[in-house]
């Protein structure tokens, strides 16, 4: 499978709240480096929220959800980072990313916070994937994700990053 062409869409990660750790902040951005000799990348961070110690749960994930809400455009196609989410082999999500990018809409990746998704977010969502099983960080899953985009570049392109 070797990627024809990519069309001008774009893939945006949008996360809530900051990366903390600079070792992680490091590679994020070395992938980061890498992407966007292959398609526009962009990663988009929404503020903590204030005084989120005070809140519930619940009312974390509203408040983030909101945010998310604000950002997207009905033209974008959303794709929710969420452990109930499609599981793909690395080769099967550069087959994924493939069609999306044929459609020529923005795809955005959204790693929401610890507590998840809203129930408005889930209902905006055009999908959801999984990297795994298990639970990750949210801090953590955003260097897995954006190197698994990297990687699927690469077996798209059939350069030897991939070892399959």
């Amino acid at each position: 499978m070797i990627l024809k062409r990519i069309l001008p869409m774009k893939i945006i990660f949008l996360i809530t709240g900051k990366t903390v750790d600079n070792r992680l902040v490091s590679l994020i951005d070395d992938y980061r480096q890498r992407l966007i000799h292959y398609v526009p990348f962009e990663i988009v961070t929404l503020p903590d929220l204030k005084n989120a110690k005070s809140l519930t749960e619940d009312q974390v994930k509203t408040a983030e959800g909101e945010a998310i809400l604000r950002f997207l455009t009905p033209a974008m196609d959303v794709l929710l980072l969420d452990e109930h989410g499609a599981q793909y082999r690395s080769i099967e999500f550069a087959d994924f990313l493939q069609r999306k990018m044929s459609s020529g809409r923005d795809l955005v990746l959204v790693i929401g916070g610890p507590y998840g998704f809203s129930p408005a977010v889930y209902a905006r969502a055009n999908g959801k994937i999984s990297f795994s099983k298990m639970t990750f960080s949210h801090q953590m899953i955003r260097l897995m994700a954006i190197e698994q985009i990297y990687r699927a570049m690469t077996i798209l392109r059939n350069e030897p990053y991939h070892h399959e």
